[in-house]
């Protein structure tokens, strides 16, 4: 999070991505809070590090959300 709001480019492109990967209805459940879905991280985790436990390198999430910004330009 630090990484992200020492960026502020990026804090729409985090919120849009936020939003985007966000279940349903996630107010109904808890935690109550806007979440991407637990697999779905795991998957991301194993995929990028090849551990699906490995905790998100912040460097990452900022080269992820600039690609996300870039991409979402070039539409």
């Amino acid at each position: 999070m630090r990484a992200v709001a020492a960026r502020p480019s990026l804090w729409v492109t985090a919120l849009r991505q936020g939003a985007r990967l966000a279940p349903k209805r996630w107010w109904a459940r808890p935690p109550f809070l806007p979440l991407p879905a637990s697999g779905y991280l795991r998957f991301r985790m194993l995929t990028h590090y090849g551990d699906p436990q490995h905790r998100a390198d912040p460097a990452d999430l900022v080269r992820y959300l600039r690609w996300c910004r870039q991409w979402q330009a070039d539409r």
